[in-house]
């Protein structure tokens, strides 16, 4: 990576050095969605039963840096009936020896509550990763919200967030089985001064702080893998199979819009209250 963005959550580096694309992939990101690049997105659910490219754009012929060991292609995206499948697999190159997947919105997205249900294979040295972003490749500051299952390891997620490129609010929680086990709802809502974490409705981390994300965003959904962030991913161990992280839905709330489906962390939230 050329601009190594120093995360730390127990002395790890950065996930993704989004601020590293090349200037072709910024070229051809720019181009793809720079009409849809100011306008701020509502209240969706997509049950992904059909794959909205008026919504998604699939990243495709890039990798964020050399950390990373993987080629994103639209190879690695595959949309299987009712669901959303990321890839991580085999591609014999002078360049990547694998290729793997990532989804990100067209729109933007501010305060409000942001969900998925997804479930992981297992692999060292792998990132299963659901997150919000914006930064210098946008022509903005580096905000981010994060969720992350580091699949060495997937009976925790890892939760964080960067404020102007600063990594801030970072936990690793318990999951209540194992990423690859089982699917989970993974949900948190952002509002001013306030960020909160869900896995199943139950919340798992709390932050309250002005030093927040403020910049509206863009939801991503990768999985990657790198063979040198070993102190933070594990050491990476070659995959016998393709290797897999499967979203079945995804959702958006704006913030003061009420629950939108039975499943939403908002349902629960506003039963507490009544």
């Amino acid at each position: 990576m050329t601009d190594p963005r120093s995360r730390r959550v127990s002395g790890r580096i950065p996930c993704i050095a989004r601020t590293a694309r090349t200037v072709g992939a910024v070229l051809l990101l720019m181009t793809s969605v720079q009409a849809r690049a100011d306008s701020i997105g509502t209240s969706f659910f997509d049950d992904l039963s059909t794959f909205d490219r008026d919504r998604w754009y699939v990243s495709d012929g890039w990798s964020n840096g050399d950390h990373q060991n993987c080629l994103w292609s639209e190879s690695a995206v595959v949309h299987e009936a009712d669901h959303i499948g990321l890839l991580f697999l085999r591609h014999d190159s002078p360049a990547h020896a694998y290729l793997c997947g990532e989804i990100q919105t067209r729109q933007r997205f501010s305060h409000g509550t942001y969900e998925a249900r997804i479930r992981t294979n297992e692999g060292s040295g792998l990132n299963a990763a659901f997150f919000t972003y914006i930064g210098p490749t946008h022509g903005e500051r580096h905000d981010e919200i994060d969720v992350e299952i580091l699949t060495a390891n997937p009976q925790d997620v890892t939760v964080n967030t960067y404020v102007d490129g600063v990594p801030m609010h970072g936990a690793v929680v318990p999951l209540p089985r194992p990423a690859h086990e089982a699917f989970h709802i993974y949900s948190f809502t952002w509002e001013p001064g306030r960020l909160r974490w869900y896995v199943n409705g139950q919340l798992i981390h709390d932050v309250s702080d002005t030093a927040l994300p403020e910049r509206p965003q863009k939801i991503y959904f990768s999985l990657w893998g790198s063979d040198t962030l070993t102190d933070w991913m594990g050491p990476f161990v070659e995959p016998d199979q393709p290797k897999r992280m499967d979203i079945d839905w995804i959702a958006f709330t704006a913030l003061g819009d009420p629950c939108q489906f039975p499943d939403s962390v908002l349902c629960t939230l506003s039963q507490d209250v009544e």
